[in-house]
């Protein structure tokens, strides 16, 4: 990695921060039982159709992405979004950007919960992956508006890995693939209305004065 990219890193302190709490939970999980105990998952907030909707635990929809069952999940999550949140970062901003991940973490769970009703009622859940694929929705509209390309990133690229992603989920165990597709969905949306070209914001603030 050269200078320049080290330096564009450094303008992402949101994922960064996303990044280590992600991490400081799946410590304190393990620290505290395992985070491959679904009881213990449960303890600390995973997703679990019955206490979010009998009991009204809603905290549950946005608590469930800070938690991993295991480092392998975690690792995967965590290296998805260090190379690619960044580039949606700088895009819409910090503050959009946090926004933006929040909304995807919570969208993706609910979805999650709609298509899966049946299976949830016995089902704890958990994990970035709805919230990082959001992010991938989100730089595939920004590609789109940017005519395929954005920083280093172009849309053949982020498609191919979409793709690849959503097979390797398919044809594998116990992952919650409609969390994935939700994200991608509830990404690819706010993208729309929270995303501006460059060029549309300098357009706007010209209007504004």
């Amino acid at each position: 990695m050269n200078l320049d990219a080290i330096q564009e890193r450094r303008k992402a302190p949101v994922t960064f921060l996303l990044i280590v709490i992600n991490v400081l939970c799946f410590v304190w999980v393990e620290t505290h039982g395992s985070s491959l105990d679904a009881d213990n998952m449960v303890r600390w907030g995973a997703s679990y159709a019955p206490l979010i909707f009998e009991r009204k635990e809603y905290w549950r929809l946005l608590s469930a992405a800070f938690l991993h069952f295991g480092i392998r999940h975690i690792a995967n999550n965590m290296l998805v979004l260090f190379v690619l949140g960044d580039n949606l970062e700088r895009a819409l901003g910090h503050m959009k950007y946090l926004l933006f991940y929040l909304l995807c973490a919570v969208g993706s769970n609910l979805f999650s919960l709609y298509m899966n009703m049946d299976a949830m009622q016995r089902t704890v859940g958990a994990g970035a992956s709805g919230a990082v694929y959001g992010v991938i929705g989100g730089l595939l509209w920004a590609l789109i508006r940017n005519r395929g390309r954005l920083e280093d990133l172009s849309t053949g690229r982020v498609f191919s890995f979409v793709i690849l992603s959503l097979y390797y989920s398919f044809t594998d165990q116990g992952i919650d693939n409609y969390a994935h597709i939700g994200g991608l969905l509830v990404g690819f949306l706010l993208s729309m209305l929270l995303y501006r070209k460059p060029d549309e914001k300098e357009e706007y603030l010209l209007e504004r004065t």
